[in-house]
């Protein structure tokens, strides 16, 4: 391997039972963790320690959590659990402007000050529990706030993906849509970066996209290829192909890259087949006005509401059981694994010498200039197994490091949360 997967720490205290996934703040130094004892633990980017526990408004294990993007002045988490229901819970911020890059920040309990006396890091209290909201029949297996719009997606094992739309700066939430084309549990949702189109991954081996058509929502296209569960979907950053743009060497790359560009952002999904897939979306073709090319991309102006999306490329078959989970780092491109199998996976996308057939799915027509060639391929930069020892690896995440020994502007590191109720940071060298 090009580089390794080191072992940087293990935040403390770890939790007694499974840990599900840890998800970093937008901009504060710190990490949500949903774990199976009806808990979230805060932990400290800066130290690795926990700075407080989010607990009392769940009956049963939390399975997801995520932050609300955008927040001023207050931080804003969801959770989803097992016991059906979704928590909203808030914590105002004394140090708002303070991030990862911008300076120490205190997190002994007065550094986020809020409902409680804000004297004590472990004071429960200052996590404010604003609102539940009720209305899956099963356990929510996953959530994410739209980073577009004020909406929240939930889905759960009752076969179904519902938005909500968040009211009164997040106090009360009214049900937009219920979803229930899967026929079988929906175990992911995630929301494009640029646009309100939502994706989901199933039971059903398939992935949905949805989005709002006139007064309702639905689905405008449907992928099919997996050979199992899909586990997780995510889309790519918006900038996630500078480094490639910055690596083209020819017309013929610059050209390419260009062209793919017009699709927009590319999903990811992984799935109980132990493989990991790049979908791209079709550009429609460009809507004539009095005989004249408007000019724009028609995914922008053309009205029709179903999409074409096409399976553009699988990452290197390494995984030997199911991938839980793929994360597409928003600053490198880089995409990091992992699964049932324990191993923690980092890939990169790169350029190829010469063309690269695309994978044997609905391949674009000749109209998008690819004539279904790819001049990239992704290669394995780094791995590491048994990160958590014998246990499963639940999740991984690329998170920006904030400790002392960050070793330049902008570092990542890896973050790991497993069956072992372990926590685990990781760097790249």
């Amino acid at each position: 391997m090009p580089q390794q997967l080191k072992p940087l720490a293990t935040f403390r205290p770890p939790c007694n039972a499974r840990t599900w996934l840890s998800t970093p703040h937008p901009h504060l130094p710190i990490l949500a963790t949903a774990c199976s004892d009806k808990t979230v633990r805060i932990y400290s980017l800066q130290n690795f320690q926990q700075q407080a526990t989010i607990s009392g408004g769940h009956k049963r294990s939390i399975r997801n959590c995520c932050w609300r993007p955008n927040s001023v002045g207050e931080s804003v988490l969801a959770t989803g659990s097992f016991d059906a229901s979704v928590g909203i819970w808030k914590r105002w911020e004394e140090n708002a402007g303070a991030g990862a890059s911008g300076g120490e920040v205190d997190f002994t309990g007065k550094g986020l000050s809020g409902g409680g006396d804000g004297g004590d890091g472990e004071d429960d209290e200052e996590w404010r529990l604003e609102v539940i909201l009720d209305g899956h029949d099963s356990e929510i297996k996953s959530l994410q706030f739209c980073p577009t719009a004020p909406l929240l997606a939930t889905c759960s094992r009752d076969k179904s993906v519902w938005v909500w739309e968040e009211l009164d700066d997040g106090e009360n939430f009214e049900t937009m849509a219920v979803l229930q084309d899967h026929e079988g549990d929906v175990k992911c949702v995630g929301w494009h970066p640029a646009e309100q189109l939502l994706a989901s991954g199933s039971y059903d081996d398939t992935v949905r996209l949805w989005r709002e058509d006139v007064d309702d929502w639905a689905c405008c296209a449907l992928l099919k290829g997996h050979a199992g569960t899909v586990w997780w979907v995510e889309f790519e950053g918006v900038e996630v192909s500078r480094g490639l743009r910055e690596g083209a060497v020819g017309e013929e790359q610059r050209a390419w890259l260009e062209e793919r560009e017009k699709s927009g952002p590319r999903l990811m999904t992984c799935s109980d087949d132990k493989t990991i897939r790049v979908w791209r979306r079709k550009p429609k073709e460009k809507k004539e006005v009095g005989g004249h090319s408007t000019g724009m991309p028609s995914i922008w102006k053309n009205r029709d509401f179903e999409e074409q999306w096409y399976e553009e490329a699988q990452l290197p078959a390494v995984h030997d059981r199911p991938i839980y989970t793929v994360n597409w780092s928003r600053k490198t491109g880089r995409v990091v694994s992992t699964g049932s199998d324990g191993k923690i996976v980092v890939y990169e996308e790169v350029w190829k010498h010469g063309d690269v057939e695309m994978s044997d799915a609905a391949l674009p027509s000749t109209t998008d200039n690819t004539s279904g060639k790819s001049l990239t391929e992704w290669v394995i930069v780094a791995d590491a197994e048994n990160a958590h020892d014998v246990f499963e690896v639940n999740h991984v995440v690329w998170v920006e490091r904030c400790d002392k020994g960050k070793r330049f502007e902008g570092e990542e590191v890896v973050v790991s949360t497993g069956d072992d109720g372990e926590v685990k940071v990781w760097t790249l060298d």
